[in-house]
């Protein structure tokens, strides 16, 4: 044997064992859910469904989409691509079967991670978010809606040097309605607890509130009252509060300054209230935008909400350096230690993980891109796609950094300094999951 030929064989072996590390993570990771299925539908659909995660992992990126025929050539091989599609089709269409199951599935994942930080003393955080799903080359699709579009509106935004930038009225799409809530630790990564799809219109229609009722309660059935549930500006107002209050949940939300509350000088908008008031603690921040430490200061007022005046709230003011807005956080935690008060403002800055994490559905597993006819067909297949987000985060945890820091080494090496600074880890993860287990496949190809 040639020293050449030895070498592609050592090479070979380490992919071997490389690919499958993470191939037995990922298995591990769905074996709970394909037993699940294996006693409701056939064999062949749970290998199928176990393929599928593989495929999306594999081949899913910014410009391939989720398109069936895609995946299903994917799956089998370009050759035999409409059996690969016909596949996936029956899995999806299987009447057997709901995408609760995998809801249930994530979320008994996610309590395990709540029992971990419970475990460790840490505050568990429930981040709710909303976003939309546009589909604008459709409009027949079961289940579609009028949805703003958050695409138009970020290229209408106005740019340096550019004048006479696009305005008007908002544009809207056909598309549908996306909630989310994702569960994380102050220093850890997060868990998906609840992704729910939904419309506003046909027979699927469900409103809004509604929704955000039910899962309060299901979340707090599954998770306890010991969670803090982390808001936006999307969520400040007096209905929404109320069912809160009702409900005895923790909560941080950031307030709008023009929004009226009640102090000892009367009903007034948060930011005449903070106006003038000296901060009661200063510690020094980490802007990860700008890759360096900033002086964050805040402070708390005791308030009343003008519909709920028995129920005593807090008013936390974070300013974090000339030239950006302050927050102006509602909350009904106790804020009289300065240890308190800090937490607060460090708990609604975790709120961007899920901000960042619809923007890596939508542009790296393409979350947007199912062309499926069938309403409940495509909520499988979305789910489907959140499972394989679950368990990239999950390759983000501590136990898996050695083999991680491998992995990026060896299949997704970067070598430019915007690339070591930036702080993407997720996408070079799933960009060297791809790389690794495409040569792993050619390698048992060839050998077979």
């Amino acid at each position: 044997m040639s020293k050449d030929s030895a070498k592609v064989g050592i090479v070979a072996d380490e992919v071997k064992q490389q690919a499958g590390y993470f191939l037995r993570q990922l298995h591990q990771f769905a074996q709970p859910l394909a037993d699940q299925l294996d006693e409701l539908v056939d064999r062949r659909l749970v290998s199928t469904f176990i393929s599928l995660l593989v495929c999306i992992l594999r081949h899913r990126h910014s410009s391939m989409g989720l398109l069936l025929s895609e995946l299903g050539g994917k799956l089998l091989g370009e050759s035999r691509a409409p059996a690969g599609t016909k596949r996936i089709s029956n899995l999806l269409r299987s009447k057997k079967w709901s995408h609760s199951l995998i809801e249930q599935h994530l979320l008994s994942q996610a309590q395990r991670e709540a029992r971990e930080l419970e475990s460790s003393g840490q505050v568990g955080l429930m981040l709710w978010d909303e976003s939309v799903v546009e589909k604008p080359e459709s409009i027949r699709s079961q289940g579609l809606c009028a949805v703003r579009s958050s695409k138009a509106k970020r290229l209408r935004r106005i740019k340096p040097g550019f004048y006479n930038p696009p305005g008007g009225r908002p544009i809207h799409v056909p598309g549908f309605e996306w909630m989310g809530l994702l569960l994380a630790g102050l220093k850890t990564y997060p868990a998906v607890a609840f992704f729910r799809w939904y419309t506003r219109r046909g027979d699927y229609a469900q409103d809004r509130l509604t929704l955000q009722t039910e899962l309060l309660g299901q979340a707090i059935a599954a998770f306890g009252t010991g969670l803090w549930h982390v808001f936006d500006r999307g969520y400040a107002g007096s209905r929404w509060l109320g069912e809160l209050l009702e409900h005895h949940a923790s909560f941080v939300m950031r307030w709008p300054k023009r929004y009226h509350l009640l102090d000892a000088k009367g009903k007034r908008s948060a930011w005449r209230m903070a106006t003038g008031k000296p901060t009661q603690v200063r510690r020094p921040v980490w802007d990860a935008r700008r890759q360096q430490w900033r002086t964050g200061a805040a402070l708390a007022l005791a308030v009343h909400h003008p519909d709920y005046e028995g129920q005593p709230l807090w008013l936390v003011v974070s300013r974090l350096g000339r030239g950006r807005e302050p927050w102006y956080l509602l909350t009904n935690l106790p804020c009289q230690e300065k240890e308190q008060l800090w937490s607060v403002v460090l708990a609604y800055a975790r709120r961007w993980q899920i901000e960042a994490c619809f923007r890596f559905s939508k542009s790296e597993l393409a979350i947007q891109s199912p062309r499926l006819w069938f309403w409940e067909n495509r909520l499988k297949l979305m789910m489907v796609v959140a499972m394989v987000y679950a368990f990239l985060m999950r390759m983000m945890e501590d136990g898996h950094c050695l083999a991680r820091a491998d992995l990026l080494r060896r299949w997704c090496h970067r070598t430019g300094k915007r690339c070591q600074l930036a702080l993407t880890p997720l996408y070079r993860i799933r960009a060297a999951l791809a790389a690794l287990m495409n040569a792993f496949y050619i390698i048992i190809q060839s050998s077979g």
